[in-house]
């Protein structure tokens, strides 16, 4: 079972595995919702280079990008590769989400899924996330979601 101890910045040489679990695990919901899922299409060697993403498995089965700001921590995207899926990748992942928050001082942790992405929001709602707002945004429908922390003591 994957932990968050996993869990470890990406390096340049884990770019295509980035991409190909992104790809993997967002394919399903193009013809549910249809378009790309916008993780698709992300510059993930960019994101890679400025430290945003933390991966996890070898080969990579798992990812998670993070953007912090000055009030929250923002879940960009995260993927689980299908075959590992019911392994505990995703529950790791976002608990390793609620780790570096809290580890940067950040007192909540936001995100979005598109509203076609049903699997995700009982996910979301199972991990404690809230929804904040529906909107649509260009061509996407998306629920964003929040999740607040405490500071540990």
């Amino acid at each position: 079972m994957t932990t968050s101890a996993d869990i470890r910045p990406a390096t340049s040489a884990d770019g295509p595995a980035v991409r190909a679990v992104t790809d993997a695990a967002y394919h399903p919901y193009i013809e549910r919702i249809g378009l790309r899922p916008a993780p698709m299409d992300r510059d993930h060697a960019a994101d890679v280079a400025a430290g945003r993403v933390f991966v996890t498995g070898d080969p990579v089965t798992g990812l998670v990008v993070l953007v912090p700001h000055e009030d929250h921590l923002y879940l960009e995207s995260i993927a689980v590769h299908p075959s590992a899926h019911g392994r505990g990748v995703g529950r790791a992942l976002l608990t390793f989400v609620e780790q570096r928050a809290v580890s940067l001082g950040l007192p909540e942790v936001r995100l979005l899924t598109n509203a076609l992405m049903r699997e995700n929001q009982r996910i979301y709602a199972r991990y404690g996330y809230e929804v904040v707002e529906r909107r649509v945004e260009g061509a996407y429908d998306r629920i964003h979601y929040r999740k607040r922390l405490r500071a540990e003591a």
